[in-house]
């Protein structure tokens, strides 16, 4: 019996012995998130300074905007994707990039402040004209994050270090795209004008004061998809100033519809004017529609990285294909059309841009933002527009700017495009044409390898 006792005391110790080592299920033990599942936050700060100098840079037209949003969401980008084990570097991907700086194996850096230090760097030397007011808010924002961090000296040093390799790496090629410092030579006194009936010439009175041309050859820049740069020359309706012709019923609907346009319609025009002389650029305003999702989606810094990369990529390429469209054609927009063969008098709603009309730039980039933003978020992704929120009423046209609530990111584009209709400026064909090149332009931008 007395064995028996000593036996269950036993069991009974042993039993209190083992539970002891088992660790407290109440304890937390901490654990260092991974780079993926870092905050946005940084992202969307640089986000919003480069929308903040396309808007307050001196004769920063589309087409140069557009460039430097591919390189700024493109650094952004590649400055972070060395933490992910999902996403994978696009070197020796996109075109004429070979591959970029790779960190130190085996040692520690801070992401954040890589993008940091990169999306500092990228934006100055892409608007090198910028004013020193412009690059003294880039240094600030950029100190601001750098004093912030609590990592170690030597981690914030390899970290600063390595993003400004991946700025300079992706800087000095992008001057081998036909399009560095395009901002020395918007307007082009030289170019030819073929002439005749149906083709574009500079108009008296329209958005730039310059009767010149913008970037004739801009068209011929290198795109980041190769995919892009093979797309065809998409077909034109032929010029014709027969009454019955679809070409004259193009521009009839143009004139029709501009001497009828509502108060809602008018908001619709005006929302989507972004006149640079202005505003910021189109490019800007799809940029700032990444930042927009970023901050309601709110993704990791990984994704909102690549939600930049995609954008200001497929925006780049968007104007690059829309340029050679443009110029292969110099097509004439409405109002010549409609003063030689329909009312001589008539004066579109929006001034005329300074270059052809056929396709849309505004209808292929938004096109291709969708594209790519779909791909990301999904088709049903509802959110408002707040880029002009703030904006001062516009007294000629007595439109003030409110903001636009969208249930996708399609029905944004269309509007888009449907506003330069509205506004006077393109036809239908400008717009549809527009609007299925830029999927195209899209879809070859999430067709480069971005996962592993």
């Amino acid at each position: 019996m007395k064995a028996n006792t000593q036996k269950a005391l036993f069991l009974f110790l042993l039993t209190l012995f083992i539970a002891s080592c088992k660790p407290d299920s109440t304890v937390i033990t901490p654990v260092t998130p991974t780079p993926e599942v870092l905050s946005a936050d940084v992202a969307v700060k640089w986000g919003d300074m480069g929308v903040f100098i396309a808007k307050n840079t001196f004769g920063n037209t589309p087409t140069y905007a557009s460039r430097g949003f591919g390189y700024i969401g493109l650094t952004m980008y590649e400055a972070v994707v060395n933490s992910s084990t999902t996403y994978q570097s696009l070197g020796g991907q996109v075109n004429g990039l070979s591959a970029l700086p790779k960190p130190e194996t085996g040692k520690t850096y801070n992401w954040i402040l890589a993008l940091n230090a990169a999306q500092s760097s990228i934006i100055k030397n892409i608007y090198e004209q910028t004013t020193d007011q412009n690059k003294a808010k880039i240094d600030s924002l950029e100190k601001n994050i750098l004093t912030s961090a609590t990592t170690a000296q030597d981690v914030n040093d390899r970290s600063v270090a390595f993003g400004q390799s991946i700025a300079t790496a992706i800087f000095e090629w992008s001057k081998t795209d036909n399009g560095y410092q395009g901002y020395k030579y918007n307007f082009d006194s030289n170019f030819q004008f073929p002439s005749g009936p149906g083709y574009w010439k500079p108009p008296v009175k329209g958005q730039s004061p310059s009767r010149y041309p913008l970037h004739p050859y801009w068209g011929k820049n290198r795109t980041f998809s190769v995919a892009n740069s093979a797309l065809p020359v998409p077909v034109m309706i032929p010029y014709s100033n027969d009454s019955k012709s679809q070409y004259y019923a193009q521009f009839l609907e143009v004139y029709a519809k501009n001497n009828i346009l509502t108060q809602e319609e008018k908001e619709i025009a005006n929302w989507w004017g972004d006149d640079p002389s202005q505003t910021f650029p189109p490019p800007a305003h799809s940029y700032n529609i990444a930042t927009i999702v970023i901050k309601s989606a709110k993704p990791d810094l990984m994704k909102a990285a690549a939600t930049y990369a995609h954008v200001g990529m497929a925006t780049a390429d968007a104007f690059i294909c829309c340029w050679k469209c443009k110029y292969t054609y110099s097509a004439e927009r409405p109002a010549s059309f409609v003063n030689a063969n329909i009312d001589p008098t008539w004066v579109q709603y929006w001034p005329e841009p300074p270059f052809p009309s056929f396709m849309s730039g505004h209808a292929i980039q938004g096109s291709a933002t969708a594209t790519v933003l779909t791909n990301l978020y999904g088709d049903s992704f509802s959110f408002i527009d707040n880029s002009h929120e703030g904006r001062a009423r516009d007294t000629i046209h007595n439109v003030d700017y409110k903001n636009r609530v969208f249930n996708s990111f399609q029905e944004a584009a269309d509007e888009s495009a449907y506003s330069r209709f509205l506004g006077g400026i393109h036809t239908r064909q400008d717009n549809d044409t527009g609007l299925v090149e830029g999927r195209k332009v899209g879809q070859n931008i999430i067709a480069l390898k971005w996962v592993k």
